[in-house]
C-alpha cells in the first residue's frame, strides 16, 4: 500500500483516542480549562454518567469571538507559544489538543463571553462539521456542552461501561479537582440531581468534605520547605490504613499525577509503621520551579519527569518521615530549610529502623474454638487423638525429669507419616514451633495458612463448587458509586462471577451494599473488606479477565483475607491442624508471594549453636 496523508478528521479521532478514553477523561480536560481561565465558580452537570452529555459552566475569563474557531482546532492554544514556555509551563493544559479531540468525537457546543464583550458568542460542531459563530446570551464566563460522546465512532462507544460505572469515574475526576482547589466553588449534578456542592474553604475543610471527617480526624498536617521545594497537605496516621490505594492523591504544581518515584518515597516513609499489604491515605501537594519538572510526558498529563529525581525522592521521604515520626502526630514548627536540610546535596540513603521489644509468650493459649471455623475438623484429629490429648505437646527438652511428661497422652506416629512433626509452642503470635524426628520446625503461620486457603480456593473454583455460606444477618456497608455499579452491572447482565466466587451481594440503595453470603471457607474473614477487594478486582479487570488471566491474583487476595492473622493465639490442636494441612497441600513450602512458609533446624544445627560435644 502506498504511503498517504491521513484526513484531518481521522487524525483528530486518533488523537482523541489518546486523550479521551472515557467521559471522565473529557471532564478532566474541560475542568482544567476552566481552572486555567481563572474561574472561581464551576458547575458540572452530567447526563447518563457523562455518556449522553457533559456540561461545564464557569465564570472564568472567557474566549474572544475571534478565537472560538481556533478553540476547536488542533494544536491551537493560548497557554504556550515557544519551547521556553513548554519547559516552564505552569498551566494545567498546554497541548491544544483536548478540546479539538473531544469535538471530533461528539456534538459540542461552546458559549463564551469576556468581561468587555456586549454579549456572548456561540459555536457548535458535530464531528468535523463546524457551525458559524453566532450571538448568544450568557454572563461572563464559558459554558461547554459535550453530547453523545463517540456518536461517530461506535466501536469506541462499545467499550464504555454502564452509566453507574462511568459516573463513578467522572465523580473521581471531580473530587480530584475539588481537592486541588479549595479556593474554587464547585457543584456536581447527575441526571438533574445535585450530588456535591463545595463552597470556597480552607484546605483542611475541603479535604474533610471530599474524603470524609474520619480521614481528617485521623490525619496529620505537614508543611515542609527546603531549597525551593515545598511539600504540604495531610497524611493519614498509620492506624488509618486502607486495603487499596483509593485514598491517595498527589499533586505536582497543582496537577494530579501518578508518579512511581513519589509513590516509592511515600511507601518508604510509611514502611516502618505500616504492614506491607496495607496502604496509607494522603493528599499531598509538591510545589517547585516548573523548570525542574517535565509535564510533557504523556497526553493525559498524569505523568511527570523530574530533572533531579534523587533530590525529589529525598525531599519527599524526609518531609513525610519527619511528620510521621513526630510524637504528637503534628508537623514540626521548624521547617526543613530552617534546619539546614538540602535535598540536592548528597544524603545518607539508610533509614533508621526502630527496635521493638516485647515479652515472649510461649504458652499455646487457651482453647478459643477458633479452629472449629478455621480448620474444620482437622484440629481434633490432627494427630489422631482428641483435642484434650493434643494439649500435651512434647517439649523440646532432654532432661530426664521431663521424660514422663513428654510422652503423657502423646500419640506416637512415625516421622514419615507426619514430616512436619507436632507443635510445641507459638512465638509472638507469628511463628509456630514444632518438633519432628530431625529437630525443630519453624512455621510462619499466616504465610502457611494463606497458601492452604489459596490452593483450596483454586481447586473449588476449578471444579465450579465454591461452597457458599449464607450469613445469619446480612452485613451492609456504605459503598462508593463504583462498587455499587460493579454489583449492578453483574446483576443486570446476568453475570454469575460473584456466585462463582461464592458471594451473594445485593444493592440496598445507591450508597449501600449488603453481603448476604460468602465462601464457606472464608466465613471468618472481615466480610466488608473482603467484599471491597473482590469488587475492586472485578471492576478494574472485568469479570472475564478476573476469572481467567487474573484468577490467581484474585484468589490470592481472598486467601489473604481468610488466613489466620499475626498475633492470633492458637491452641496446640490448632497448630497441629495447620501442620497437617500443610503436609496435604501442594506448594505449601512457599506462600502465594514466594516467601518460605517453614524452616527445618536439625538437631546437629542446634547442637552446634550451643557447642554441645565440644
Amino acid at each position: 500500500m502506498r504511503i498517504q496523508l491521513l484526513p484531518d478528521q481521522l487524525i483528530s479521532q486518533i488523537a482523541a483516542g489518546e486523550v479521551v478514553e472515557r467521559p471522565a477523561s473529557a471532564l478532566k480536560e474541560l475542568l482544567e480549562n476552566s481552572l486555567d481561565a481563572g474561574s472561581s465558580d464551576i458547575q458540572v452537570a452530567l447526563q447518563q454518567g457523562g455518556i449522553k452529555q457533559i456540561r461545564v459552566a464557569d465564570n472564568g475569563a472567557g474566549v474572544a469571538k475571534e478565537d472560538l474557531q481556533l478553540a476547536l482546532t488542533r494544536h491551537a492554544t493560548s497557554k504556550i507559544a515557544s519551547l521556553e514556555d513548554l519547559e516552564s509551563v505552569a498551566s494545567l493544559g498546554f497541548r491544544g489538543e483536548a478540546l479539538a479531540s473531544i469535538a471530533s468525537i461528539s456534538r459540542t457546543q461552546l458559549l463564551s463571553r469576556q468581561a468587555d464583550a456586549k454579549h456572548a458568542w456561540r459555536i457548535a460542531s458535530e464531528g468535523s462539521d463546524v457551525s458559524v459563530i453566532e450571538p448568544a446570551a450568557l454572563d461572563v464566563g464559558t459554558v461547554i456542552e459535550v453530547s453523545d460522546l463517540y456518536f461517530n465512532t461506535p466501536a469506541r462507544r462499545k467499550f464504555l461501561k454502564t452509566e453507574g460505572t462511568e459516573f463513578g469515574h467522572c465523580e473521581e475526576v471531580f473530587n480530584r479537582i475539588a481537592l486541588s482547589r479549595p479556593d474554587v466553588a464547585l457543584m456536581l449534578q447527575h441526571n438533574g440531581r445535585a450530588l456535591s456542592r463545595y463552597a470556597v474553604s480552607q484546605p483542611e475543610r475541603r479535604f474533610a468534605e471530599v474524603l470524609g471527617s474520619e480521614f481528617a480526624a485521623e490525619s496529620i498536617s505537614l508543611d515542609e520547605s527546603a531549597a525551593g521545594l515545598r511539600l504540604w497537605g495531610m497524611a493519614a496516621k498509620p492506624t488509618f490504613n486502607r486495603n487499596s490505594r483509593d485514598t491517595q492523591y498527589v499533586y505536582v504544581n497543582g496537577r494530579f499525577v501518578r508518579d512511581k518515584l513519589i509513590a516509592h518515597a511515600i511507601r518508604q516513609a510509611y514502611q516502618d509503621v505500616l504492614h506491607h499489604d496495607r496502604h496509607p491515605a494522603f493528599v499531598l501537594f509538591l510545589e517547585l520551579d516548573p523548570t525542574l519538572v517535565d509535564v510533557n510526558v504523556h497526553p493525559a498529563k498524569t505523568e511527570v519527569r523530574f530533572r533531579d529525581a534523587q533530590a525529589m525522592h529525598r525531599f519527599i521521604f524526609h518531609s513525610l518521615n519527619k511528620a510521621l515520626a513526630s510524637p504528637t502526630g503534628a508537623s514540626s514548627a521548624v521547617t526543613a530549610s530552617q534546619a539546614g536540610y538540602n535535598p540536592f546535596a548528597q544524603q545518607p540513603s539508610s533509614t533508621p529502623y526502630p527496635t521493638y521489644q516485647s515479652q515472649i509468650n510461649l504458652r499455646a493459649g487457651e482453647p478459643t474454638g477458633f479452629y472449629d471455623t478455621m480448620f474444620g475438623t482437622r484440629a481434633s484429629d490432627a494427630t489422631g487423638g482428641s483435642a484434650s490429648q493434643l494439649q500435651y505437646a512434647s517439649p523440646v527438652c532432654y532432661a530426664p525429669e521431663f521424660e514422663a511428661e513428654s510422652t503423657l497422652n502423646q500419640p506416637q506416629h512415625s516421622g514419615e507419616e507426619y514430616p512436619l512433626g507436632f507443635a510445641v509452642a507459638q512465638i509472638h503470635g507469628v511463628y509456630v514451633l514444632a518438633q519432628n524426628t530431625q529437630g525443630l520446625i519453624v512455621v510462619d503461620m499466616h504465610a502457611a495458612h494463606e497458601r492452604i486457603m489459596y490452593e483450596k480456593l483454586k481447586n473449588a473454583l476449578d471444579s465450579k463448587s465454591v461452597p457458599m455460606q449464607p450469613l445469619l444477618l446480612p452485613v451492609s456497608f456504605n459503598a462508593d458509586k463504583l462498587e455499587v455499579a460493579t454489583v449492578q452491572e453483574a446483576l443486570s447482565a446476568n453475570d454469575d462471577s460473584l456466585q462463582q466466587l461464592g458471594f451473594d451481594i445485593a444493592v440496598l440503595s445507591p450508597t449501600t451494599l449488603a453481603v448476604r453470603a460468602v465462601p464457606t471457607m472464608l466465613q471468618s474473614a472481615d466480610v466488608v473488606e473482603l467484599a471491597r477487594d473482590v469488587l475492586r478486582d472485578l471492576r478494574e479487570y472485568g469479570a472475564s479477565r478476573a476469572l481467567t488471566e487474573r484468577r490467581n491474583e484474585l484468589l490470592g487476595t481472598m486467601a489473604c483475607h481468610a488466613a489466620v492473622r499475626a498475633n492470633r493465639s492458637l491452641t496446640i490442636p490448632e497448630m497441629n491442624a495447620l501442620l497437617r494441612d500443610m503436609e496435604a497441600t501442594e506448594r505449601s513450602g512457599q506462600c502465594n508471594h514466594g516467601r518460605p512458609t517453614w524452616f527445618q533446624v536439625s538437631m546437629n544445627d542446634l547442637d552446634k549453636m550451643f557447642m554441645r560435644g565440644k
